[in-house]
Order: structure tokens, then C-alpha cells, then sequence
């Protein structure tokens, strides 16, 4: 699957008015409306046409839809999606989401759009409601099970619709049979309700709680305590009745009791529009940093802690908490990890992963941090849990410090695209550890005069000239013989055969007289060379098996000169290791001589021409390796 490259660090958070297009014309809505406008035409939507593909990916519709005419934030940034009016129907009626009076069309008009977002209406099925709450609205969700839920349960919710969120709620299932089923209290199982109220009522003497629910199908109630033709409601007055908005119709709408509503229903969600602490009566402004990142397979997906081998390949964001809160010693902050596509990619068999994060206190480093960090630290913080949820938030308090935050998948080779939004109550300062570059190579050996060489030195001149002949000088095809010859013998480590092509990158990297082949001082410097890395590559082979895995690769390249972003990584992975996300050491050997070759000629060209320092080392480098 594809992740596109998208810049290091944090990024601002979105607001509606920055919505990026998603039409392949390029144009807005307001462009294209005012095209149509010019035109005379109705809209006709050609990235999401009114025909089967829109509406399944994976089966034949087993009726004929007509699709008839009526006479927008994902992943932390808002987006301008762009639909004509047509809809699917049979026999004449809306097939999908429908109001009550068939001649209202909002909601229809508005799935159609989200189905677009997703890639069908196929896409759209089953899930959580909080899913959808957060792509309308741009908030950050909160899950809570009711049968864990704080002492102040109630204060929360009530202090949440106050603020305008949006609150859902749902009776767990045990098994797909389960699905819809619906209880001896008139509730359905695995079902999303909305919370529209919660209030207090006098009931013989006594402040009951309630909560108000509704059912999205306009029917089908809560037959207990408190529901709309129980006998509860004899002993309250009209008044108080009428405050309450209380009805005996068939209309989805319900009030129960508050300790009912814990005992029948397992979640309840609430999406807030801002992220400030529902437990809290001061409403406050949060700072917000967007994160987006990729977990990719041989190279950050590394699995949680449970692996320790790879899970310290996962990206890794440094948060730095500066600011007390008011009157506090701690610092509050919100983390909330999506990942992304998940609907979209449900065609190519993708499913919803299980995902986390950990919190570490860091070191005095400014570097990502390797496996023997982990190993012997602990985490400061995580996530309550590892769940296959499209996003996971938690809020945290943590004295001020910097810390080093790492979002995961559970298992290890996983690969996805994430969104990691981090919500503090002061200024937060968050980096990017695995967008760093940087080089920092050896200045090559002075050669040793002929009458200095020591006995060593002198054999490896006479092993030189039996390969270049009488001219002095290695060719690429005769560099090309001894390097097999050579490493063919070593039973170490799994080679296969180096090409022409990479005797030719090896001469462009010692060739400093650029005559296009190596004289003695060039050939030595570049044998000394050979022989480090063949000792890094059989230090990294922890098993002993002739190759190096790409998860130790980092660390290799570290040892060699060579700190790359992880972006970078993700290149050589692809292009060097095999599918079993091993490297044998002639693909090894490619890969520093390119990196090498690419670094110097960066290098050159940075010294040598100002206008060429606005390309960074590692844009210089992501190009080269892909050339």
C-alpha cells in the first residue's frame, strides 16, 4: 500500500477554512459551482459516479438502485468534498439513511458525501458512531464504560452536552447473532444511540437522575422505569413534564433512569468539540500539534513493547512539557492516535489494527533512542489499552520535563498510516525524532609514501598489481572479479554477486582523479573501507545467519556514518531487502556506496554553489535513492 511522503515535525492544527481539496479537477466547490452556474448543467460527480462501484466494493447489488436527483474534517485537516445530487433508490424510496418526511434530503446528501470520503457506501458499514462524530466536527473523542465509569459520572455528562458535545451509546454484543437483537427492555444490542439530555425530576420525595436517549430509527423504546407511558410520569406534574420535553409517542426518544441507564448500556462516547477536561467547571484553550506518520513494515513497524527486538524502530515524537498548569504541579495533556484509511482500504482486505501508545521519560539525548533504552526503562505513561479502534485518546498528567512518545500497532510487521494529535493546557513543544539527517564520515588516510609502507602494506601492493596489470589501475570489470572472488570465499556471511553497475558506483566513489578507474592509493583506501563494513555487517547479524534484518539496519548505518530520517530507511528497505526483510551483504555494500556516494556529491555541490543550499540533506538524499 502506499503512504506519501509528508514533511517532518508538527503541523499546524487545521480549521475549516483551510479545507484541502479532494476533487482530482482540482477545483472547490464554489469553483465548480460557479462553472455549473455558467453552464446551464447540473452536476454530475465523475470521481464518485452514480453506479454500482460507489455503493459496493465487494459484492453485485442484489436489486436494481435508480439513482434520482431531490427537487467533509478527516485525519486533523479539514477537507472540500464535492457531490452532485444524485441518490440511490428502489421503487422510488431512498435506500440508505432517510429522514422520516421523504421529501427531506439533508442526510442522504450527507452520507453520500462521507460514503464518497470512504469509497462506498459498503464502507460506511458497521463501526463505532464516534467515528463519525469526529470526521463532522474536527473533535477528539473520550470512550467510557459504564460499568467502570468515575464517581461523577453524571456531573461529566451533564457537563459534556452544556458544552455542545456529541454523545453516543451502545449495548455491547457478544456474537454477529447478537447484532440488532433487541432486549426484553425494548433496547437493541450493538445498536447507536445518541444522549440528547440529562436532568433531575422529583419523585416522591426524592432527586431522581435522568438521561434521555434516542433511538436514530425513530422507533422501537426503553419499555422500563421511566419510559414514556410508564407510571412514573403520574407523579409529576404538568409543568414539570413540559420542561422536560416528556411524550407518549413512538417517535426513537426516551428518558430512563440514570442507575437503568448504567446497568442496560455498556459505552457511552463523547466527541468534544474542544478538548478541554470534562471533570473541570473552567473551560480552557488547548494548544494542539498534528503528527502524521506511518508504520512501515522492515522499517517503524515495530510492534509494542512485548517486542522488544523492533519496537524501538517505531517513530518516536519528543514532547517537552514546560508550563505547570494553574496552580497545579503537573502538566495536563490529551493523546489521541488514529489511524487512517481504515474504511477506504476495507476493499483491499485492509481491517481496522490494534493500536497504542507508550510514554517514556528521555535521556539526555537528542537522538532516536535505541533497543537498550527500552530495555531497561519503563514507561511514564500509556494508553489504557492496545484496541482495534480507529483512534485511541487517554489524558495524562506529568510533571514538567521532556518525554518521548511512541505510537504502535500491537503486533510487529503491521503497516498503516496515523494521525497523532497531542492537546495540551500550556504550550507543548513536540519534534519529530526520525526526521533528522546527519553524515559524519572519516576524512580518508593520507597514503603512506612506498619507502615508509610497512610489510602488510607492501603485500597489498603486490596482491594490486597481479589485479591491475601492467597499467596500475582497477577497472570496474576487474574490480568486479576480485570483489566476487574475494567475498565469495567468506563463509560468514550470504552473498550473492556483485553487478557492473555497482563496481562502477564503487570506482565513482574513490575515483578522485576522475580517470574512471582506481590507482593503488585508491584501491587501499577503499579495501579499509570494505573490511569496516564487512565487520559491521557480521556485528549486526545477531543471529548469525549470513544476513542483517532491516529492523537493525538503523542502527547499523548509525555505526557506519550514516543517521537517516525514517523516511529514508523506508526507501533503502524497499529497494535493498528481500521479503523476508533481510539484507545480504552485497546488498548491504549498495547501499552505504550509494548513501556514501550521494553524501559527497552533496557535499561538492553545497560548497560549491550557494543557490544549492535550499535543498537539505535529506531532500538531496530521498532523490539519489530513488534515481
Amino acid at each position: 500500500m502506499p503512504y506519501l511522503y509528508r514533511a517532518p515535525g508538527p503541523q499546524a492544527h487545521p480549521v475549516p477554512k483551510d479545507a484541502r481539496i479532494t476533487h482530482s479537477s482540482g477545483q472547490s466547490f464554489e469553483q465548480m459551482r460557479q462553472e455549473c452556474l455558467q453552464r446551464g448543467t447540473l452536476f454530475e460527480d465523475a470521481d464518485f459516479p452514480a453506479s454500482n462501484s460507489s455503493l459496493f466494493y465487494s459484492e453485485r447489488p442484489q436489486i436494481p438502485f435508480v439513482w434520482k436527483r431531490p427537487g467533509f474534517w478527516q485525519h486533523s485537516e479539514w477537507l472540500d468534498v464535492v457531490i452532485d445530487d444524485r441518490l440511490p433508490t428502489f421503487r422510488d424510496r431512498l435506500v440508505f439513511l432517510h429522514s422520516a418526511d421523504h421529501n427531506e434530503f439533508w442526510s442522504a446528501l450527507l452520507e453520500k458525501a462521507y460514503a464518497k470520503l470512504n469509497g462506498s457506501y459498503e464502507a460506511l458499514k458497521g463501526g463505532s458512531a464516534i467515528e463519525a462524530m469526529e470526521d463532522f466536527t474536527g473533535g477528539v473523542a473520550e470512550t467510557f464504560q459504564t460499568r467502570e465509569a468515575p464517581e461523577n459520572f453524571y456531573e461529566i455528562l451533564e457537563k459534556a452536552l452544556k458544552r455542545g458535545s456529541l454523545l453516543g451509546c451502545f449495548i455491547d454484543t457478544r456474537s454477529a447473532a447478537e447484532s440488532e437483537a433487541r432486549t426484553p427492555f425494548g433496547l437493541i444490542k450493538g445498536h447507536a444511540y445518541s444522549v440528547t439530555g440529562i436532568d433531575q425530576v422529583s419523585f416522591r420525595g426524592q432527586r431522581i437522575e435522568l438521561i434521555r436517549i434516542r433511538n436514530p430509527w425513530g422507533q422501537v423504546e426503553w419499555n422500563g422505569s421511566w419510559s414514556d407511558s410508564s407510571s412514573e410520569w403520574r407523579s409529576v406534574g404538568p409543568a414539570e413534564q413540559k420542561r422536560l420535553c416528556h411524550t407518549a409517542l413512538d417517535d426513537g426518544e426516551f428518558w430512563m433512569a440514570f442507575k437503568d441507564f448504567k446497568a442496560h448500556f455498556d459505552k457511552v462516547e463523547i466527541c468534544n468539540l474542544t478538548p478541554d477536561a470534562l471533570e473541570e467547571d473552567a473551560i480552557h484553550k488547548w494548544e494542539v500539534t498534528v503528527h502524521q506518520g506511518s508504520w512501515v513494515r522492515g522499517s517503524t513497524a515495530g510492534g509494542c513493547r512485548n517486542f522488544l527486538d523492533t519496537f524501538w524502530t517505531n517513530p518516536q515524537i519528543k514532547l517537552s512539557l514546560t508550563e505547570k498548569d494553574e496552580g497545579q504541579e503537573e502538566c495536563s495533556f490529551l493523546v489521541a492516535l488514529m489511524q487512517k484509511d481504515r474504511r477506504k482500504l476495507k476493499r483491499f482486505g485492509a481491517n481496522v489494527l490494534t493500536i497504542g501508545y507508550a510514554i517514556y521519560e528521555c535521556p539526555d539525548k537528542d537522538e532516536h533512542l535505541n533497543k537498550d533504552f527500552f530495555r531497561y526503562h519503563a514507561s511514564r505513561a500509556r494508553s489504557k489499552t492496545f484496541i482495534n479502534l480507529r483512534e485511541v485518546s487517554d489524558r495524562f498528567k506529568l510533571p514538567p520535563g521532556e518525554y518521548i512518545l511512541i505510537p504502535s500497532t500491537f503486533e510487529p510487521h503491521q503497516e498503516a498510516d496515523f494521525c497523532l494529535r497531542i492537546f495540551s493546557e500550556k504550550k507543548a513543544i513536540t519534534r519529530d525524532m526520525d526526521g533528522n539527517v546527519d553524515i559524519d564520515l572519516p576524512e580518508p588516510p593520507k597514503p603512506t609514501p612506498p619507502d615508509q609502507e610497512t610489510e602488510e602494506e607492501q603485500r597489498f601492493r603486490a596482491l594490486f598489481e597481479q589485479v591491475a596489470g601492467e597499467d596500475m589501475e582497477v577497472t570496474a570489470e576487474e574490480l568486479e572479479y576480485v570483489l566476487n572472488a574475494v567475498l565469495q570465499k567468506k563463509k560468514d556471511i550470504k552473498f550473492k554477486k556483485l553487478s557492473l553497475i555497482s563496481c562502477k558506483n564503487i570506482i565513482s566513489l574513490m575515483d578522485t582523479s576522475g580517470n574512471g578507474k582506481l590507482e593503488f592509493d585508491e584501491f587501499k583506501v577503499f579495501w579499509d573501507k570494505l573490511k569496516q563494513w564487512i565487520n559491521l555487517f557480521l556485528r549486526f547479524d545477531a543471529d548469525k545467519s549470513g544476513t542483517m534484518s532491516t529492523y537493525e539496519l538503523r542502527t547499523a548505518l548509525k555505526a557506519a556514518g550514516f543517521q537517516l530520517s525514517s523516511h529514508l530507511l523506508q526507501l533503502i528497505v524497499l529497494r535493498y531487502a528481500d521479503e523476508e526483510l533481510q539484507l545480504d551483504f552485497d546488498d548491504f555494500l549498495n547501499c552505504l556506496v550509494r548513501l556514501e556516494n550521494a553524501s559527497r556529491v552533496f557535499q561538492a555541490l553545497s560548497t560549491k554553489n550557494k543557490e544549492f543550499i535550499h535543498l537539505n540533506i535529506n531532500e538531496f538524499i530521498h532523490l539519489t535513492m530513488n534515481i
